[in-house]
């Protein structure tokens, strides 16, 4: 679930309730990461994925302080050598202040885009986040413009900040989280602009 403007720690987990997906483990992570901070705005996105002969699943939260962009990422695992039959989970959070983000790409994709109608849902979003710590470096050959030519030139390539993307479609997810992704998108936008207050 996605808010914008004020909103409270019940609110949040309440949304991770229903996600119906560990929601004791995933809401005290969460709220260790938060703290003590007002929360802005939230997205909670679960997703279950198929491994070879194993379904897997997953959950993202998303959150937004006046001074923070929290990611929270929940996996289930199999049970280890010692324990095989003992389902396991891994949580993890990461903090990252506003002003240390430094992309908000919004990738929309639309149905019969000729007769779009300004304020229709998208089919799909894919929201990628950008902050420096995961760098995505792609290399090629170098070459000139000379056919003969059979000298090294190098390499050519470029960086790609990558440090989160996360994709909601209204067939898999729903129209709700399709619009919730797109609120949550605006609010963090809005918040990272230099010399707009924050929320």
């Amino acid at each position: 679930m996605a808010k914008t403007g004020t909103t409270t720690t019940q609110d949040l987990r309440s949304a991770i309730e229903r996600s119906g997906y560990y929601p004791a483990l995933v809401s005290e992570a969460v709220e260790s990461a938060v703290g003590p901070e007002p929360i802005s705005s939230y997205l909670v996105h679960q997703e279950t994925t198929f491994d070879a002969n194993e379904v897997r699943r997953h959950v993202t939260v998303l959150v937004l302080t006046p001074t923070r962009f929290v990611v929270s990422h929940t996996d289930e695992q199999t049970g280890d050598a010692s324990s095989p039959a003992v389902p396991l989970a891994t949580t993890s959070t990461e903090s990252v202040r506003l002003d240390r983000i430094n992309s908000v790409v919004v990738s929309r994709m639309v149905a019969n885009p000729e007769t779009y109608t300004p304020g229709t849902l998208p089919r799909e979003v894919v929201l990628t986040i950008g902050w420096g710590a995961v760098q995505r470096l792609d290399l090629e050959p170098a070459g000139c413009s000379d056919p003969n030519c059979e000298a090294d030139h190098g390499y050519t390539g470029s960086a790609t900040a990558d440090d989160l993307s996360l994709r909601v479609s209204e067939a898999g997810d729903g129209p709700e989280t399709v619009a919730q992704a797109l609120l949550f998108a605006r609010a963090l936008s809005e918040a990272t602009v230099t010399d707009a207050p924050r929320v």
